[in-house]
């Protein structure tokens, strides 16, 4: 595993930086000063950058677990609705925008490092009695519904992770440094739902069930393979990561970001971007196969977490190059197109059929990590920009302005991340019930591109027009 790898291979760059011989804390770091950059700062930052990445792409593999699990419940034996199945691969998305907003606040708290070992082993939990419950046909929906929120914990990771990155990178490099950390932590959603179609067909110790056509799955190997990779992460984290002093803050110290108002409007940037994301990925298989039930979509799902999560990476870069108000303000002119031809490709539309269907969708998933990408950048920059004004106004020196908006955007980012994720629960069940309530998904279609549209005109008018952010 790379983590394991980076590990015993990039030691010298942490003795470099003056580290506590215990804890690994880094008592002197500078990333805005050009000559530490250079060394050690870069390396340490790399290494650290790569080991979150393996923990996050792993935490958004168990986040988006129901969404190929769910798919195969009633195969297995189990006798839940349409609506039933939908809700389950959204409850992972509400309890873990819940859990973000204690997970944005908690790296000043117990540093970077302790807290992504506890927040990744936590999660082998829901993975091992997941793998247990497929095996039962007789486990109450009401279990589904508990485990399903506790794999919601790994999509809360997304905050803590993107806010500790954001403390190892200088200004300049931050879209890089989130692009990155995000876009390769999103590449997980694709990773599980191009893995577990397969590993659900080799056998492994008992639970295998037999379908109509011979074919046997065994289920609970979609929850089990994570395991021994969430512990492997874990210790790398341990032995890999590193704190920084100087930038722990105590919960009091970060909610004054709360009352920014570009808290809020830049959360609903990115509750259509990345929402838009972790919704589609959740939703989509299931969607697919209410419209197109002849299609086998289980192995065709995971190339559009796939193209979003890469998008997410080159957005990050190209809003560092070209500023992440013009990336953004395109991306949504994009989205909004994408979303009206979608309206064509439904079954009885002018253009329908499973082809279109799903290159249409493609592009909505392209879109929507492109834009998360360039979302985060400009958040970044903006509060960055935003604290260190304040702090100059009020007569403070440089460096104790520089130190506050390091802090201060750390907790943004991962507020403004729990906002996002909300997405991914509004958008499978909005799905689910308007196809409860029509029969049709395009209820809730209109929703999203009326929605797209607003957010077109708020990057335009208050980040666009007047040039607030670059």
């Amino acid at each position: 595993m790379i983590t394991l790898y980076l590990f015993f291979h990039h030691q010298e760059p942490v003795v470099s930086v003056k580290n506590h011989p215990k804890t690994s804390l880094l008592q002197e770091w500078h990333p805005e000063d050009p000559r530490f950059w250079q060394h050690p700062g870069k390396q340490v930052a790399r290494r650290n950058l790569i080991i979150s990445v393996s923990a996050l792409l792993l935490a958004f593999c168990v986040w988006m677990l129901f969404s190929t699990v769910a798919v195969n419940l009633n195969r297995v034996g189990f006798n839940f609705s349409v609506d039933q199945l939908f809700l389950l691969t959204a409850l992972p998305a509400l309890s873990g925008a819940l859990f973000r907003v204690p997970y944005s606040f908690i790296v000043p708290v117990l540093g970077g490092r302790l807290w992504t070992v506890i927040s990744t082993a936590i999660l082998v939990v829901p993975c091992l009695w997941l793998g247990f419950a497929v095996q039962d046909p007789a486990t109450p929906y009401a279990v589904f519904i508990v485990i399903a929120l506790m794999c919601g914990l790994a999509g809360a990771n997304f905050a803590s992770s993107m806010g500790n990155i954001s403390l190892f990178y200088p200004k300049q490099r931050q879209g890089f440094a989130l692009g990155v950390n995000g876009g390769l932590g999103n590449l997980g959603v694709s990773v599980m739902q191009l893995v577990a179609p397969l590993v659900i067909t080799i056998p492994f110790l008992s639970g295998g069930v037999t379908l109509d056509g011979g074919t046997t799955l065994w289920l609970a190997n979609a929850a089990w393979i994570w395991v021994p990779l969430l512990i492997a992460a874990s210790l790398a984290a341990w032995f890999g990561m590193n704190d920084i002093a100087g930038m722990r803050a105590s919960l009091r110290d970060q909610l004054p970001v709360l009352k920014v108002s570009h808290l809020w409007i830049l959360g609903l940037l990115y509750l259509a971007t990345f929402g838009s994301f972790i919704g589609f990925s959740a939703g989509f298989a299931m969607l697919a196969k209410t419209q197109f039930p002849l299609v086998e979509i289980t192995h065709l799902a995971f190339f559009g977490p796939l193209l979003g999560a890469l998008a997410r990476s080159a957005g990050g870069m190209l809003s560092d190059k070209f500023g992440g108000v013009r990336v953004t303000t395109l991306n949504f002119l994009l989205m909004t197109l994408f979303c009206a031809l979608l309206f064509l490709t439904l079954p009885g539309a002018y253009a329908a059929s499973f082809f279109n269907f799903y290159m249409v969708f493609m592009g909505l998933f392209l879109t929507a990590g492109l834009g998360s990408g360039s979302t985060y950048q400009m958040i970044a920059v903006i509060f960055r920009q935003l604290t260190q004004e304040k702090m100059l106004a009020r007569g403070h020196s440089m460096d104790e302005a520089q130190h506050t908006a390091v802090t201060d955007t750390a907790a943004a980012l991962g507020f403004i991340s729990a906002l996002g994720a909300i997405g991914g629960f509004f958008i499978p069940k909005a799905f689910g019930t308007s196809l409860a309530m029509t029969g049709s998904p395009v209820g809730a279609m209109k929703i999203f591109l009326i929605f797209y549209l607003a957010c077109l005109a708020i990057t335009w008018l208050i980040y666009g027009r007047r040039k607030a952010a670059h």
